[in-house]
C-alpha cells in the first residue's frame, strides 16, 4: 500500500511539474553557447541546471495561481484533485527559483543578473500577465533570456579559464582573439613612419626580439609630459641624443596645457589597452575618473565607443556576446506564437492563433535553415529546419483546419516538442552541428515521457 502512495505522490509531482516537457530546456543554453561560438563548458552546465529548476519553478507556480481555475475546467490537475497542496505546490516554486539563481551565481555576476531577470519574468507571467495581452510576450522572453543566460554563463567561464573558442566555424566568425598561425612568419623590421615611432616610444633599432623589451609609447608618454609641463628636459630615457620632432612637439603641446590636462592625460597614458570586447569596460571608470578630475566630459570617448546605445549596449556592457542575440529572438518568436495559440487550448474556436503560429514556423524554419557560412553546419542546420517545420506546422495546420478544444491543444504540445529540432537548427547555425545533433537525441526521450505525462 505505502508503495501505492509513493508511485501516486511521484506521478502527481510529475504531472504538476510537467516533466516531459523537461527536455526542452538544455538546448536553450546549448543553443546560446554555439551561437556565441564557444564550446559547451562548466558554465554551460550550470546555466543547463539554472534554466531547469526555473522553468519547474514556474510550472509549479502556474498550478498554484491557476488553482481555482482548474478546479472548474481541469479537476483532474494535481491541485484540485487534492493530490498535492497548494503550499506544497508554492513551497516547491520558492525553492526551485532559490537553487537556479544559486546555480546561475557560480557562473558569474553576469549570469545572475540574467537568471535574475528570468525569474521575475516567470514569476510576473504567472501571477499577472497571463490571462493579459503581454502573457504571450513574457513567455517569448523568457525563452529568450533563458538563450542568453546560456551563452553568457558559457563565455564567461571560457574567459577564466582561457579555453579555446568553439568549433572551427565559430570560433573563426566570433571570437574576439586573432588566432595566428604557429608557421606564420615573423614581423618585419618598422621603416619609415613605423620606424620614427618606434624611436620616439624609446625603442632601439635592434632586432624584433630585443625590441620587445622596450617600453611601450603610453608608458613613454606617461614620462614625457609632466616632466614638459614642468618647464624640465626630457627623461633619462631621452638624454644624450637629439630629441625627435614628435618628442619635440608633444612637450610644446604639452607646456601650454594646464597642468589638470597633463595629469589626466599622464594618467591615462598608463591605462592597459584591451583589446575590443567586454573587457574594455573594465577600464572605463578609471577612464572617467581622470577625465572628470581634468574637467573634461563626464563620459570618455572609449566608452561611448565600446558598443551601441540602448538594450544592444546594455547587454553588451553585461557581458553578452551579441552573437546569442539572434538565436534567443528567434526562440523567442516562437515561444510566443506557441502561447498565443494555448490561450484557447481549453474552450478552441480561434483559427487566427494557429493560422499566425504557422506563418511564423514557415519564417522561422527560413531563417534558421540558411546559415550564412556554408559547409557541414548549412547541411545539418537546414535538415533540422525541417524537422522543426514538419513538427510544429503539422499540429499548427490541424488546429487551424478544425480549431477544436482537442487540436487545439495538440497544437500547443506539437509547438512545445518542436522546440528540440528548433534548438538543435539554431545550435547547427552557429556552426556546432554536432551540438545540434545531440540535441536531437533528446527527441525520443521526450518523446516516450510524452505518452506517460502530458506536455501541457
Amino acid at each position: 500500500m505505502r508503495s501505492v502512495l509513493v508511485g501516486q505522490g511521484l506521478r502527481a509531482w510529475a504531472e504538476l511539474l510537467r516533466v516531459s516537457a523537461l527536455f526542452t530546456v538544455p538546448g536553450d543554453a546549448l543553443a546560446g553557447a554555439a551561437s556565441a561560438g564557444v564550446r559547451p563548458n562548466r558554465g554551460t552546465a550550470l546555466a543547463v541546471g539554472a534554466s531547469l529548476c526555473l522553468y519547474e519553478a514556474g510550472m509549479a507556480l502556474n498550478d498554484w495561481a491557476d488553482r481555482d481555475e482548474d478546479a472548474r475546467e481541469r479537476p483532474h490537475r494535481p491541485i484540485p484533485s487534492g493530490r498535492i497542496t497548494p503550499n506544497a505546490a508554492l513551497t516547491a516554486a520558492g525553492a526551485l527559483t532559490a537553487t537556479g539563481l544559486f546555480l546561475a551565481s557560480r557562473a558569474g555576476r553576469p549570469t545572475l543578473a540574467l537568471s535574475t531577470a528570468l525569474a521575475a519574468t516567470v514569476w510576473a507571467y504567472d501571477l499577472r500577465l497571463k490571462h493579459t495581452a503581454a502573457g504571450p510576450v513574457a513567455m517569448g522572453a523568457a525563452r529568450a533570456l533563458d538563450v542568453l543566460m546560456g551563452a553568457t554563463a558559457t563565455l564567461s567561464t571560457s574567459r577564466r579559464t582561457g579555453a579555446p573558442p568553439a568549433g572551427s566555424a565559430a570560433g573563426r566568425s566570433r571570437t574576439p582573439s586573432v588566432l595566428v598561425p604557429r608557421d606564420a612568419p615573423a614581423p618585419s623590421e618598422p621603416r619609415g613612419v613605423p620606424a620614427l615611432l618606434s624611436s620616439w616610444a624609446g625603442g632601439p633599432t635592434e632586432p624584433s626580439a630585443s625590441r620587445r623589451a622596450a617600453p611601450p609609447t603610453r608608458t613613454r608618454l606617461a614620462e614625457l609630459l609632466p616632466s614638459a609641463w614642468a618647464g624640465g628636459s626630457a627623461p633619462a630615457a631621452g638624454q644624450g641624443r637629439t630629441p625627435t620632432p614628435l618628442e619635440t612637439l608633444a612637450r610644446k603641446l604639452a607646456a601650454s596645457a594646464p597642468r589638470p590636462v597633463v595629469e589626466a592625460a599622464a594618467s591615462a597614458a598608463r591605462f592597459p589597452v584591451p583589446s575590443a570586447g567586454p573587457d574594455l569596460w573594465a577600464h572605463v571608470p578609471r577612464a572617467r575618473t581622470a577625465v572628470a578630475r581634468a574637467g573634461g566630459p563626464a563620459e570618455p570617448l572609449a566608452s561611448r565607443r565600446a558598443g551601441p546605445p540602448g538594450l544592444p549596449g546594455w547587454l553588451a556592457r553585461a557581458g553578452v556576446p551579441g552573437g546569442a542575440l539572434l538565436a534567443a529572438g528567434l526562440l523567442g518568436a516562437h515561444t510566443l506564437a506557441v502561447t498565443t495559440v494555448s490561450r484557447r487550448e481549453v474552450y478552441g474556436g480561434s483559427v487566427g492563433a494557429p493560422v499566425a503560429a504557422l506563418a511564423v514556423t514557415g519564417v522561422l524554419a527560413g531563417v534558421v535553415g540558411r546559415p550564412r557560412d556554408p559547409g557541414v553546419g548549412a547541411v545539418v542546420a537546414g535538415g533540422l529546419a525541417a524537422v522543426y517545420a514538419g513538427t510544429a506546422g503539422r499540429a499548427f495546420l490541424h488546429a487551424a483546419l478544425n480549431p477544436s478544444p482537442q487540436l487545439t491543444q495538440r497544437a500547443v504540445g506539437g509547438g512545445i516538442r518542436a522546440m528540440i529540432p528548433f534548438q538543435a537548427a539554431l545550435a547547427a547555425r552557429g556552426g556546432a552541428p554536432g551540438i545540434g545533433l545531440a540535441v536531437m537525441g533528446l527527441v525520443p526521450l521526450a518523446r516516450k515521457l510524452a505518452k506517460r505525462v502530458s506536455v501541457t
